[in-house]
């Protein structure tokens, strides 16, 4: 992020996505589209916002020691809220703790942090997914 006489500069405003077509892509595609998602929405968060682990790191990280992506992209999201907006974040890095129960915890993440970012980007003038 880039500071001109005092006002933060952000870069392009990320996407939203459908909630229930990402778990269908996440299904159809057995797990491939979760790779592509984690990569797209650490990139667009680094875009935006100039702060996160960007794009290619965070496709690493989801790739090697996976659980800890849950941690980070709600971390990510809780910046754009309260760092850059002073508002309160609806997720925060505790929400990765879902990642402990199978199946039902990882779908509930997903709706909380994709939720979130949808409520996001559409505040910043993002389409309704």
């Amino acid at each position: 992020m880039t500071e001109t006489a005092g006002e933060p500069r952000l870069g392009p405003v990320g996407n939203t996505r459908s909630i229930g077509l990402s778990i269908l892509w996440a299904v159809l595609t057995l797990g491939i589209y979760t790779f592509v998602w984690v990569y797209r929405t650490h990139e667009e968060v680094k875009r935006y916002a100039g702060n996160g682990v960007g794009g290619v790191v965070g496709l690493v990280i989801y790739f090697v020691i996976a659980p800890v992506t849950y941690f980070v992209v709600p971390s990510e999201v809780r910046y754009l809220y309260e760092d850059l907006d002073g508002q309160t974040s609806p997720v925060r890095g505790t929400t990765g703790l879902w990642f402990l129960l199978p199946l039902i915890g990882s779908i509930v993440w997903f709706v909380k942090v994709q939720g979130a970012l949808n409520r996001y980007w559409q505040s910043k003038g993002a389409p309704p997914p």
